[in-house]
């Protein structure tokens, strides 16, 4: 790309309107917009993957209230730094603004150096993560910031960004290009605004003594192949890789897993982040067929933090092989996902008096409490009773997996329930 301004920074937003996603809190009427049109913003903590927009949010917001505006990444910043900038936000007036790239990166000590100058108001701070910040952000800084959670951009999205990108790069280059697949692009992209505009750039300028540029799905994974290291360039490739890693555990390889794992060793991922992503793996995509998995994941993420480094490879490599070799189910996982559908298509059904809790008297005299056995009272500590609002009766959620554990928990469940659950 020979040192030119990447695509994607050229055709990087510069106000509200011109925005592509995240309409839960940007678009008409929605919270975050309110707040930006009000010149009243919280700090906050932006939240979601990569390229959908995080920094340039940032950036429009500061446009927007015309404040000045400081930017910090975790990487390479340290605490010197960030009282480099308070030091020169104290004598701004109106409130600057101080972005932090990737915050989950900073450090304790770091953290706690924001602290007085959020708390006091001399920097309005917005951090951008990739990482639940509940895990990587202290509790003091969190609980001073509001939380948004950004989303992947849908098809249509970036379908939009693809045409607005292709048309640029026609003006810019005084070529013709005929996008004749595009599945490939997406599916690189992979929800990231960034990346879809770097790997069409990345083929545009492969064909660079071509007047006409024909854009097919073969071509295109045959250029992303060949020049990776290019089309990388901002070390995304790390998510690719944990996404590789997590896949290889999901998909029962333990050769694979070990691999992927090595991979981020030797490039330095942060080894919290390879054994949170572990656990969160034992819960979703074991549970209940090896309710082991999860305690040995647990174990594994505060092993590592006692151990240090190099050691804490071989707790991470023992962990990997043991979820990568062990039964699988995600029927737990469905299970909240189903309900949580269900949920928002009912809204807030009445609790059946029966379970309604009773601390006085007028609440049990109009049948709160009313009929509910307690099960401790029966043989076997079970005994009928409708747990669900009448007009969910009989809705199964949990569809227990074909395994030999969840096989005695779909016996034991239709031992008690009899057809009631059809298990």
């Amino acid at each position: 790309m020979n040192g030119q301004t990447p695509l994607a920074e050229l055709l990087r937003p510069t106000n509200l309107d011109n925005y592509i996603g995240q309409d839960h809190l940007i678009g008409k009427n929605a919270i975050l917009r309110k707040a930006i049109e009000s010149g009243n913003i919280p700090s906050m903590i932006l939240w979601g993957p990569p390229g959908v927009g995080k920094t340039t949010l940032a950036f429009i917001i500061s446009q927007q209230l015309n404040r000045p505006f400081y930017t910090l990444s975790a990487v390479s910043s340290g605490v010197k730094d960030v009282r480099n900038v308070i030091s020169r936000a104290k004598n701004d007036f109106g409130g600057a603004i101080l972005f932090i790239d990737e915050i989950h990166r900073f450090s304790k000590s770091q953290q706690d150096s924001l602290l007085g100058a959020v708390e006091k108001g001399i920097v309005t701070l917005i951090g951008a993560t990739t990482e639940n910040p509940s895990f990587e952000v202290i509790s003091p800084l969190l609980s001073r910031c509001q939380v948004y959670i950004l989303k992947s951009l849908d098809k249509d999205q970036l379908l939009h960004l693809l045409s607005v990108a292709k048309s640029h790069l026609e003006k810019e280059k005084n070529i013709k290009i005929e996008i004749k697949e595009n599945e490939a692009l997406l599916k690189i992209s992979g929800g990231d605004a960034r990346k879809l505009f770097n790997a069409l750039e990345l083929f545009v300028n492969s064909e660079f003594n071509s007047k006409k540029v024909i854009i097919n799905n073969k071509k295109t994974l045959e250029i992303i192949q060949e020049n990776l290291a290019i089309y990388d360039k901002a070390g995304e490739m790390h998510y690719d890789i944990i996404s590789a890693f997590i896949k290889s555990l999901r998909g029962s390889d333990p050769n694979a897993a070990v691999y992927w794992l090595a991979r981020m060793v030797e490039a330095g991922e942060d080894p919290k982040f390879i054994a949170r992503r572990m656990l969160i793996l034992a819960s979703e995509d074991i549970g209940n067929a090896n309710p082991n998995a999860m305690l040995l994941a647990n174990t594994c993420f505060d092993a590592i933090n006692k151990i240090g480094w190099p050691e804490g490879r071989i707790i991470l490599s023992q962990t990997a092989i043991y979820l990568a070799s062990s039964p699988k189910s995600n029927a737990s996982y469905m299970a909240i996902k189903n309900s949580e559908k269900t949920v928002k298509q009912t809204g807030n059904l009445s609790v059946p008096l029966p379970l309604r809790n009773a601390p006085t008297k007028l609440m049990k005299d109009i049948g709160y409490g009313k009929e509910y056995k307690y099960a401790h009272d029966y043989s076997g500590n079970f005994t009928e009773l409708e747990f669900m609002p009448d007009e969910i009766k009989g809705q199964k959620f949990y569809e227990p997996g074909n395994n030999p554990r969840e096989n005695d928990i779909r016996k034991r469940l239709k031992f008690w329930w009899k057809n009631k659950y059809r298990y």
